[in-house]
């Protein structure tokens, strides 16, 4: 690992020789691995593996007809032409990173001017960790606005496209950032809502009551959304992630995060299912009409690129999309934050931690490390003591530092002995372990890949005295330079009590009117979060049916609103609908009280917990944002009782 996130750009992470597992219809020489990312060309992977899936006529058929419209994704307009020659070229075999643009067309008295930037994301995708990184921009955040032949500004991000255009926006988060970019993915809402109804729509998990029917130049965009699991057509779920009526910048990012993560499992449901000759041509068209992808070094979307996506993407494990945000931000029609939030949205976006679900449940339960020899303790369980072994003034004083930034606990030498090590003719740094403390071997192989070292032993009679007790000895030696290789970000949250009290007269009044509507039993939550109180304001209980290809299903669900966040609601969905989309990217199951759970992630956070009983599926769902704790999540949904049998 090099340092990916820096300026200079130095250094990149870097994929192994060997190749991925290939879906073939007949025997052939294995394709050459390539870089793979982008949304649109994301999309159009999983289409590809549909057409292998396909096969026989109708899959060559489909063949064909992609191998045309591929053609179609190359920029054509001048805007966007321009601004793919700053892009840089896709490294082979490593992770890739795209901008993607959402805009809007202006109509009526503004049609000839400059569209807006709705959306910029960053999309990275990663063989080496099987992954997808999401970081979205607030439109409002400050930044400095670099626009081609004009001095740089400061201004909103969003200013970049609407006064300099692609290549604007463009340069504008590379210098934020300081990352490499290697495609461009725009798209407009016209191709947005397209590209949505092309797979049926998109089943979504809504949070709360959404209503607005004033629109025009001094209004917001008209609305009208019910709470609950549902599918959105186009307009809806574009009138659901645009939203910014009644709540901030940082929601509607988690909207849009959230959508992304909807689509994705509903393209790979419809390639799935029976649909699937229906639902090629008209997703293959939406996007190719619609979107311009623009690739680093001027080379063309094709087919072999496409069939690289669609390996990524019908591999990628459940919870493997990451969604990075931008802390500390701060203002209403203005955001600002400090840079060092900046860079380490940056930092978690380019090395996420895929192990973060296991270590979230490992530390929300109680759960002890299993006794896999491979297993380190995470860092904060980790105590090291550094020792200077190459004779430069304050170096083990910088290594001890940049590791208690990696979340280590750092000792000192005992009282009265110095950081110095018995000499100073360490050439490689040397990782010492305790055998005596559980896992502290697989901890030294963890901390030796910081320093890229393979000195990796016990710790010696000669160092001990000066470890303090630690699970690790660090000697650094000369080829130590003050600094560490990337690693992904821990962010596995601490251990803290659940945030809740009873509440079950919240919606036991409810629940009992609606009891004898349904064939299953309704679930009282006897616990809520401490701050939060069913919505009375919104609609606090939604009584539907959802209607599946098959079946219908009946569906109860609740709208809880928070105190503590402002405009934040979290929900509970009752449906005897056991195998919907939700439901099939669980993390983990676990039971705890001879009740089965199971447990969705976005990251190291607690989305939705899920329990099946009698028939039926409840599914207890964090905010937008995830603020409730996954302690909270998880009393929330062990406190749910069957109506009529509370205790």
């Amino acid at each position: 690992m090099g340092r990916g996130a820096a300026v200079n750009g130095n250094g990149r992470p870097v994929l192994p020789p060997g190749a991925l597992s290939a879906i073939t219809i007949y025997r052939q020489p294995e394709p050459e691995r390539l870089s793979r990312t982008g949304l649109a060309a994301a999309l159009l992977g999983w289409v590809f593996v549909g057409l292998l899936m396909a096969g026989g006529a109708v899959g060559g058929g489909y063949y064909l007809f992609l191998e045309q419209r591929v053609s179609d994704l190359v920029a054509t307009t001048p805007d966007v032409v321009i601004a793919q020659k700053q892009l840089d070229i896709p490294p082979a075999d490593q992770a890739a990173t795209a901008l993607v643009i959402g805009y809007d067309k202006r109509k009526g008295e503004d049609a000839g001017a400059q569209s807006r930037s709705d959306t910029v994301m960053l999309v990275r995708a990663d063989p080496t960790s099987d992954s997808i990184s999401l970081l979205s921009f607030p439109r409002d955040l400050l930044v400095d606005v670099i626009c081609p032949g004009k001095p740089t500004y400061r201004g909103k991000i969003n200013e970049a496209y609407s006064e300099c255009g692609t290549t604007g926006t463009l340069q504008t988060v590379r210098g934020l950032t300081g990352l490499s970019i290697h495609y461009l993915v725009t798209v407009d809402f016209r191709g947005f809502r397209q590209v949505v109804d092309s797979v049926g729509g998109v089943w979504m998990d809504i949070d709360r009551r959404y209503f607005n029917d004033r629109s025009g130049p001094s209004g917001y965009a008209t609305i009208n959304l019910q709470p609950g699991y549902q599918k959105l057509t186009g307009y809806q779920a574009l009138d659901f992630v645009r939203y910014r009526h009644t709540d901030s910048d940082l929601t509607r990012l988690a909207r849009q995060q959230l959508f992304v993560r909807a689509l994705k499992e509903q393209v790979k449901d419809q390639l799935s299912g029976t649909s699937l000759a229906l639902t090629v041509p008209r997703l293959v068209s939406a996007i190719s009409k619609n979107v311009e992808v623009g690739r680093g070094g001027g080379k063309k979307v094709d087919i072999d690129l496409l069939r690289s996506y669609a390996l990524l993407a019908y591999d990628l494990p459940p919870g493997h999309v990451f969604q990075s945000s931008i802390d500390g931000l701060e203002g209403f029609a203005e955001l600002t934050t400090p840079i060092e939030n900046i860079r380490s949205a940056v930092q978690e976006f380019t090395h996420p931690d895929v192990e973060s679900p296991d270590k979230a449940t490992a530390v929300a339960l109680n759960e002890k490390p299993k006794q896999a020899a491979a297993k380190a303790p995470p860092p904060r369980e980790t105590t090291i003591t550094v020792l200077n072994g190459n004779g430069v003034d304050g170096a083990a004083a910088d290594a001890s530092y940049l590791l208690g930034l990696r979340g280590y606990a750092m000792l000192e030498p005992p009282e009265g002995r110095s950081a110095d090590a018995p000499s100073f003719d360490y050439f490689e740094t040397e990782i010492a372990y305790d055998p005596a403390q559980r896992g502290s071997e697989a901890a030294a192989e963890k901390v030796a890949a910081l320093f890229g070292t393979d000195e990796v032993l016990p710790i010696a009679p000669k160092i001990a005295p000066l470890g303090s007790g630690a699970m690790l000895i660090v000697v650094v030696g000369q080829t130590f330079h003050g600094t560490l290789a990337e690693a992904p970000v821990d962010k596995t949250p601490k251990k803290e009590p659940p945030n809740v009290e009873p509440g079950a007269e919240a919606a036991l009044p409810i629940l009992r009117e609606r009891a004898s509507k349904f064939d299953f039993k309704l679930m009282v939550p006897t616990v809520i979060e401490r701050n939060s109180w069913i919505d009375q304001e919104g609609r606090p209980a939604r009584m539907y049916w959802i209607d599946e290809p098959d079946n219908k299903h009946k569906t109860l669900r609740l709208t809880y609103r928070s105190g503590t966040w402002a405009n934040e609601y979290w929900g509970i969905q009752m449906t005897d609908w056991q195998d919907a989309p939700a439901l099939s990217e669980r993390n983990h199951a676990r039971r705890i009280k001879r009740r089965a759970y199971e447990l969705h992630y976005t990251g190291p956070k607690l989305h939705m917990v899920v329990l099946r009983h009698g028939g039926a599926s409840y599914w207890v769902v964090n905010t937008l944002r995830n603020s409730l704790s996954n302690e909270t999540m998880l009393a929330i949904a062990k406190g749910l009782r069957p109506l009529g049998a509370r205790k």
